[in-house]
């Protein structure tokens, strides 16, 4: 009897042992280190074998054997879902199997700033996910794609909002082009909307105004005085003559300052040449511009010249001859300051 106790004792031992391993192997800890978190990205189209390759080669995993036992365990071969996953220090292996099993990744922060033009958009959103820049632009250029979403090529930069986002590492052009038009469609509400059809213009034409008032100044407080200046004009049959519009149609953003060659370009974006509106904002301004626009003050004035202490300020005015000798005083200080071009 004291035989079979022994031996009893000792499977029970082995038995205990073998559990405990199980155990270790499948709640101990995968990833352990100083850091609080590591990221992780699997690329579109990884298989299993490259999911082992990045987890090692990130340092998640100091060996695999545990993590391919579990992953066996629990039939995790065939279905590697891409991403960005944040790994946090301590996750035991069955959390970390569970984890990439399900494709339960982390979202990313996409920054749209303001930019000047849409390649530029494009390389700012791409910056953030998996897709390259060139195919990101290529979707943002394509006249079906602006179609879409109610604008034709010129005007397209409209739906784009300036802010941080959160998407998913592996969105595409056109997930998160639609993204750009849910916020577009959450900013514009019904305030906005009323706001600009008491001007008479359209969303996009408020948007195009604007990236106009954007590039004239950056003082947020005159912004709504500037915009007042444009509707005067517009309201009057007067053309905008607004600078920044040649610099955008010459393409030659080195330019500070517009010589009276630069009004002869014949392009649409010629505000010194065409009345009105130019086809599409000049550059993607954030939402305080397109407010500025909506909330203009009412007022006279219809000329404004930079401030000859070049301070980022703009001396305004009712009348041409007060004007001029404003633009006269702000040409000595450029001169004297060697800007001549």
């Amino acid at each position: 009897m004291k035989k079979w106790g022994l031996i009893l004792a000792v499977v029970v031992v082995i038995g205990l042992l073998i559990a405990r391993a199980v155990y270790q192997k499948i709640f101990g800890v995968a990833y352990a280190s100083d850091a609080p978190e590591i990221e992780l990205f699997v690329p579109t189209g990884s298989d299993f074998d490259d999911l082992v390759g990045i987890l090692l080669q990130s340092g998640v995993l100091a060996d695999s054997e545990d993590f391919e036992w579990v992953a066996d365990k629990k039939s995790f071969h065939d279905a590697v879902k891409p991403g960005r996953y944040l790994i946090e220090n301590g996750i035991s292996t069955n959390d970390l199997v569970n984890k990439l099993r399900a494709g339960d990744q982390d979202p990313v922060k996409m920054v749209v700033s303001e930019v000047r033009t849409i390649a530029a958009l494009a390389g700012k959103m791409s910056a953030a996910v998996e897709i390259d820049s060139l195919t990101m632009l290529n979707y943002l250029n394509s006249e079906e794609v602006a179609l879409k979403y109610g604008f034709n090529k010129a005007s397209f930069p409209s739906l784009f909002i300036p802010n941080s986002y959160e998407v998913w590492w592996t969105s595409s052009a056109e997930e998160l082009t639609e993204r750009m038009a849910a916020e577009y469609r959450k900013f514009w509400t019904d305030e906005r909307k009323a706001k600009a059809a008491g001007f008479g213009l359209s969303q996009s034409e408020i948007s195009t105004l604007a990236s106009i008032v954007k590039a004239e100044t950056n003082n947020m407080e005159e912004a709504p005085t500037v915009a007042g200046v444009y509707l005067n004009r517009i309201r009057i049959g007067m053309p905008l003559q607004a600078d920044p519009t040649l610099v955008f149609a010459l393409g030659d953003f080195t330019i500070q300052r517009v010589l009276d060659k630069h009004k002869e370009i014949n392009s649409p974006y010629n505000t010194y040449k065409n009345l009105g509106l130019p086809p599409g904002p000049i550059n993607i301004p954030n939402a305080g511009y397109i407010d500025a626009v909506l909330n203009a003050p009412r007022h006279k004035y219809l000329y404004f010249c930079a401030s000859p202490q070049m301070d980022g300020t703009h001396i305004f005015s009712k009348s041409y001859s007060e004007h001029l000798n404003n633009a006269n005083k702000y040409q000595r200080a450029l001169n004297q300051r060697g800007i001549y071009r």
